[in-house]
């Protein structure tokens, strides 16, 4: 339960603001397609279209359940996208370039990157103003994160692109066990206040929503995992506001 799961829910407790949101499945499994309850289909045109050149942003956004929450949708297609963007001049800048034109129209857009650093991830990372990163609360996790802070550097460099930290978020979060209590301090020490003060519960309802095509606030609104959610999101919220005010200042 990560980044899949947090997509969906930030999704949707962000869009519960009243705000237009929009998350872009942009990982070939499609989870946070059908876990919104979207079917994927060959005849609907998706993220692989989009990136190719061959639809257009309106052609590829659809409507969910909840209200001011869309998806551009993934399917298996997106695999071969990593071979043909290859021969593509500026390939990194695919999804960047093709979604440039929807910043006015959504207040948030959420990228689900696939598990593995491929062009699709890339071209997520590069499409971004900031990296919101869900952790276990497992052994390795401070490894991972120290990876991962290492490829953004490396991506910051590589492509002069100024992405930030949104801000880690530990998932799976179950305060009773030694090895929570211990993994989410090492990760405070390390990282101070890029952790998020919210974390997000182990939990069995957040587990059994995606299979009924529900993000937490349809399936179990009063469920401590919905209140983690709308928790995050305003966090999140925060956190644009003091950026716009930091921005205004200057």
């Amino acid at each position: 339960m990560g980044k899949t799961t947090t997509a969906i829910n930030l999704g949707a407790s962000l869009a519960a603001n009243d705000l237009q949101v929009l998350l872009i499945d942009s990982d070939p499994q499609g989870n946070s397609t059908t876990g919104l309850g979207l079917q994927k289909s060959q005849d609907q045109p998706g993220l692989y279209d989009l990136l190719l050149g061959t639809a257009k942003p309106e052609e590829v956004i659809r409507s969910t359940d909840l209200e001011g929450l869309y998806v551009i949708s993934a399917d298996k297609n997106l695999i071969a996208a990593n071979l043909e963007l290859v021969g593509i001049e500026d390939r990194e800048f695919q999804l960047r370039h093709r979604i440039a034109g929807l910043r006015e129209r959504f207040a948030f857009a959420l990228i689900d990157c696939p598990p593995a650093l491929d062009l699709l991830t890339l071209n997520a990372l590069i499409a971004a103003d900031s990296v919101l990163v869900p952790i276990q609360c497992e052994f390795f996790a401070l490894e991972g994160v120290s990876e991962l802070m290492d490829t953004i550097d490396r991506i910051r460099d590589a492509f002069d692109h100024p992405l930030e930290i949104e801000g880690i978020l530990l998932t799976m979060y179950d305060d009773r066990t030694n090895l929570t209590r211990q993994v989410a301090a090492d990760l405070k020490q390390f990282f101070a206040d890029e952790i998020f003060a919210t974390v997000i519960p182990r939990s069995i309802r957040l587990a059994e929503a995606p299979s009924f095509g529900k993000p937490i606030l349809g399936y179990d609104p009063r469920s401590k995992g919905a209140e983690s959610y709308i928790q995050l999101a305003k966090e999140v919220l925060d956190h644009e506001q003091a950026r716009k005010s930091a921005q205004g200042a200057r």
